[in-house]
């Protein structure tokens, strides 16, 4: 059996969030923020089959994190699954016929084994995941850790996501843009505060506690156009992985061993 896991990050940001997990059997969507065009378009652009996609999971229930779940389940029929909380909170995903976990579940899709875990986002019940491949003896074969769109990391999130082969770990905003910036004084408290989103600082900081020999790829998500530069992202995350930047979006350290991506709006990224 093959056991790597692939992660294609077809769009970070404010205006839509999604991504696919592939596995050896089966791949998954997380969030399906984009229109349902843009979604097909980009995973043709990633040559991902859209028909190996057996479920949709749901980090929580902002438009930019679901704006195409209903066109896509119309399409495909794609099992949807998020908290209950998050199923309820906005009208037309009550609609959908949902399959509901807790924040801190453990549960298996098609050979992936999935732990969900808390964030601290202003949304009903947001959560994150941690996806593992395990053999008969359930030792972990390959995993990524998936966190976005959340003020902190909560201490489920830290145990979640550590040692991950690939992290996908939310770097919002550089916290002097946010400061200095056009944002009206309570969008910024809300971006900046416990329930809002992690800033290149607050991310680079939690890196090293995070890491472990067998992390390969750290991936920055949910990058702010108004509010943040993937220079500023690459420069803070770079430095607290050990790892030198070759542009903007990219950085290795020396021995090649470790790479740091910076996704990007409009543009997918795949990391194998």
């Amino acid at each position: 059996m093959n056991s790597r896991l692939h992660l294609c990050i077809l769009g970070s940001g404010s205006k839509g969030n999604a991504a696919i997990l592939e596995g050896p059997r089966s791949s998954l969507m997380i969030d399906c923020g984009l229109s349902f065009q843009e979604t097909v378009h980009r995973c043709q652009h990633c040559s991902v089959d859209l028909q190996r996609i057996s479920a949709l999971l749901l980090t929580h229930e902002h438009v930019d994190h679901t704006r195409g779940a209903i066109s896509w389940y119309k399409h495909f029929g794609t099992t949807i699954i998020s908290t209950a909380e998050t199923a309820m909170a906005r009208k037309s995903l009550s609609q959908l016929p949902i399959e509901c976990i807790g924040h801190s579940d453990t549960f298996e899709i098609s050979g992936i084994c999935i732990q969900s875990f808390p964030t601290s986002h202003d949304a009903a019940d947001p959560i994150g995941f941690r996806f593992s491949l395990k053999d008969p003896a359930e030792k972990e074969l390959d995993t990524v850790g998936f966190c976005t769109d959340t003020g902190y990391l909560t201490i489920e999130a830290c145990n979640a996501l550590y040692g991950c082969r690939i992290l996908g770990i939310e770097a919002n905003h550089d916290k002097d843009m946010l400061t200095g910036g056009t944002y009206p004084a309570f969008l910024k408290e809300r971006v900046g505060g416990r329930r809002g989103h992690l800033s290149n600082c607050q991310t680079a900081e939690a890196l090293p506690s995070l890491l472990s020999k067998k992390t390969e790829a750290v991936v920055a998500l949910h990058l702010s156009e108004q509010n943040n530069r993937p220079q500023l992202c690459m420069q803070a995350l770079a430095e607290a992985a050990g790892a030198i930047a070759v542009n903007t979006h990219l950085a290795r350290t020396t021995d090649g061993s470790l790479s740091v991506y910076v996704a990007s709006q409009d543009h997918p990224l795949f990391i194998q």
